[in-house]
């Protein structure tokens, strides 16, 4: 669906290298998430997608048309959400919606339009002029505005910033439901729970290069070896008593609480080691690391 190969872009004069080489390749019905700091090269990327910034080297086919010799029949493949909300104020919303369509040739399409505000809870807002649209308003008409044409592919450049938290909920059952009709969905976000959420497939990018690709399960399985353990005690501890655990990173918290970082083949080992030493806990709970946690220890490393 998406074919990104050996991808460059240089920006002059500067020659900042804001992407270095990158491939990927996107199947048809996954839902990505594009993951990165600021300036790690998510938005070049995109907009290299939309047609915005040229390309310096490298290859790029969206629905098996290259973007460089089939621009018109890539734009009708992939629709893209920026980030920047300052488009067509002088418009009402059903307006320009429609001059969307004519763009692509698309006609008669009122039906379809009436369809997308509904689903985007915009219905209310049809004849109201874009300017005087709420921050949250605005990211749900891009969206709209980038399914008018149907697109194969949807790209979403930070959807939900800025956005409440009850309207980000929305947007999301609304992206799950767009899922499940077959569309294939890029998103880039700093919500890394939302990517936990949504995705099914995580592509971290940093300093203009792929630096982890993998099925979102598996990621979280490949950093799961280690898990977290807190024991709940109803005496106070003292740390100079731990040292039979020092393996294990004990630290003590709210004098009562014994946190230990443990493989997970080892917990039966650190359960008998606390048993012998008669420590009776009244809690336990155990923690995998979220994706959070393993996107912060990928960037770090």
């Amino acid at each position: 669906m998406l074919s990104i190969s050996n991808l460059s872009k240089t920006y002059l004069p500067d020659k900042k290298e804001a992407l270095k080489g990158v491939t990927l390749d996107i199947e048809k019905g996954e839902f990505t998430a594009l993951l990165g700091q600021n300036g790690a090269g998510k938005t070049t990327l995109i907009n290299i997608l939309a047609g915005n910034v040229l390309k310096t080297e490298g290859m790029v086919k969206i629905g098996g048309y290259s973007i460089g010799s089939h621009a018109l029949e890539t734009k009708r493949i992939i629709g893209i959400v920026p980030q920047d909300t300052g488009y067509d104020f002088v418009f009402s919303v059903y307006e320009a919606l429609k001059k969307q369509s004519g763009y692509f040739g698309i006609r008669h399409n009122g039906e379809y339009i009436d369809e997308l505000l509904e689903s985007l809870y915009l219905t209310d807002k049809k004849f109201s002029n874009i300017r005087g649209l709420s921050g949250g308003m605005k990211k749900r008409f891009l969206i709209a505005k980038a399914l008018v044409h149907r697109p194969k592919i949807l790209v979403l450049d930070e959807p939900t910033a800025g956005v409440d938290i009850e309207m980000r909920h929305t947007l999301y059952d609304f992206l799950i439901r767009l899922h499940q009709s077959g569309t294939t969905i890029i998103l880039t976000t700093h919500y890394i729970e939302e990517a936990e959420k949504l995705c099914d497939r995580v592509v971290i990018i940093d300093s203009g290069r792929i630096i982890a690709d993998e099925p979102k399960t598996q990621l979280i399985e490949n950093f799961s070896r280690k898990v977290t353990v807190e024991f709940q005690f109803d005496f106070e501890l003292d740390s100079a008593d731990m040292a039979f655990l020092n393996a294990y990173n004990p630290q003590i918290e709210e004098k009562t609480k014994l946190r230990l970082r443990v493989l997970k083949k080892n917990l039966p080992e650190v359960f008998q080691l606390i048993s012998r030493r008669n420590m009776e806990f009244v809690d336990l709970a155990i923690e995998k690391p979220t994706l959070e946690d393993i996107y912060l220890s990928i960037i770090h490393r």
